[in-house]
């Protein structure tokens, strides 16, 4: 009996799902008709400030505490945060995931429990409420900031054991989420009746198969899918895509064109040409692992000559997001703040790493380079030196003056003369590290230096 109800269950949903026409009987169909179904404009809702515009603060790291305080602590910061440049906060996964309490979320069961179902060994995540959740929302809109959603669809966890026609041995496939929204069974994960794989599987988590229209459905094509609700009721302004080497671009691209919003995809390759790739296919902007690695050479192995190697930023700097750290990978610990000194001055997206902020590093210098980034950083990039241990590099102006930006790895003060955007004008250092103010000559060279394992960032007084 219960085997045929569930059956029914599936069958029923199944048809709701085929149906653009179809009344949705449930409680976020009604939520969501208060609101506009889609928008695809990338940039930021009515009133914030537009994405990309200033730099992402990532509002977590891996282990946060637990308890259900962290979205409280983060509502706390947002105001200051926006005050000091940014202009969108990337949160974790929000929903109910297997570990409840204790889970950072990248092992998710119930896509549309933000802490209020009894479930998974508690009710609320480990970052707090539904309420506390869309408190903090409300409270960074408020503060004109867009919040970015991590989407975690490559797989699932927490599903009972069930037998598997497929593979002929049972499986943890079986979800029933306290919620009532997408229920799941084993012909929605591979292998399945229509596709056997996908691009790729992360450890033993059943993998999520996207070529099911079922799963489409339910992910982002319904007016209560997994997309529509995060957007519409929950106020998301833009997706973070978790692990997409799981799975083919068209998913992305095709999230992105039901809802709209910013959206950065992790595709964690340290090759540029590839991962210009996974973004001209996916049709969205991807995280520069390809300039982490070469800062991680440059900084860590004291070696500035590997900034001159190739990066996403340099190929494609509209769909390229730097980063110095992230909650996976953590891995310049010398000279850290020369490389947030560096994606600060240069083109692409930067986004800031939260313990780098608000506890590893300087914070006044780090909010000298985000003004720096928000109102010097403009136009494209001219290396003007590399070598060893010194790196200088010029951003050509635009709608601004533009920057010159010098890197000292070595441990004495360096001097160079360089050419420049401006003539027979007087300069200074906005970092404050050098008190120098020359005037350039009338051929716009000058004469610029920087302190021992420092930076300096120069443009017209």
């Amino acid at each position: 009996m219960k085997t045929l109800l569930k059956l029914l269950l599936i069958l029923l949903f199944i048809n709701f799902s085929c149906s653009d026409n179809q009344a949705e009987v449930t409680p976020i169909e009604d939520e969501t008709s208060k609101l506009n179904d889609t928008d695809n404009n990338i940039s930021a809702r009515q009133g914030l400030k537009p994405i990309g515009t200033g730099v992402m603060m990532q509002a977590f790291y891996w282990d946060v505490p637990a308890g259900g305080t962290w979205w409280e602590k983060v509502e706390s910061k947002v105001q200051s945060w926006s005050n000091a440049g940014i202009d969108a906060i990337w949160l974790p996964p929000v929903s109910k995931a297997q570990n409840g309490a204790f889970s950072m979320g990248y092992d998710p069961f119930d896509y549309y429990d933000f802490g209020e179902y009894d479930q998974m060994g508690s009710i609320e995540t480990r970052f707090g409420s539904k309420s506390e959740l869309q408190s903090l929302i409300s409270e960074a809109h408020n503060a004109k900031l867009s919040v970015i959603a991590d989407i975690v669809i490559n797989h699932n966890s927490g599903g009972e054991l069930e037998d598997n026609p497929y593979t002929g041995t049972p499986y943890y496939t079986d979800f029933n989420p306290k919620s009532g929204k997408f229920f799941r069974s084993n012909s929605d994960f591979h292998p399945n009746a229509n596709c056997n794989s996908d691009s790729g599987v992360f450890g033993g988590f059943p993998d999520l198969s996207h070529c099911q229209p079922y799963v489409q459905d339910w992910l982002w094509k319904r007016s209560n899918s997994v997309a529509k609700y995060y957007k519409n009721v929950m106020g998301f302004d833009g997706w973070r895509f978790d692990y997409v080497k799981g799975f083919e671009p068209w998913v992305v691209r095709e999230w992105k064109n039901a809802v709209g919003g910013f959206s950065v995809g992790e595709y964690w390759d340290g090759n540029a040409g590839t991962l210009d790739w996974w973004s001209s296919e996916a049709q969205v902007s991807a995280f520069d692992f390809a300039c982490y690695y070469r800062m991680r050479d440059a900084f860590q192995g004291n070696n500035l000559n590997r900034l001159n190697d190739d990066m996403l930023w340099k190929r494609n700097s509209s769909k390229a997001v730097t980063f110095v750290a992230n909650h996976d990978t953590d891995e310049i610990y010398n000279g850290k703040l020369l490389a947030y000194a560096y994606i600060l001055t240069h083109e692409g997206y930067p986004t800031i790493f939260y313990r780098d902020y608000e506890e590893w590093l300087n914070k006044s210098k780090l909010n000298n380079l985000i003004w720096i980034h928000n109102n010097l950083a403009g136009g494209n990039t001219s290396i003007l030196h590399v070598d060893n241990d010194e790196y200088i590099a010029r951003r050509n102006g635009y709608n601004n003056a533009g920057l010159v930006v010098y890197i000292n790895n070595s441990d004495s003060w360096k001097e160079r003369w360089i050419e420049t955007n401006w003539s027979n004008t007087r300069i200074k250092d906005y970092t404050g590290h050098s008190s120098w103010e020359p005037v350039t000559q009338g051929g716009k060279w000058v004469r610029i230096q920087a302190p021992p394992k420092s930076y300096t960032v120069w443009s017209p007084k």
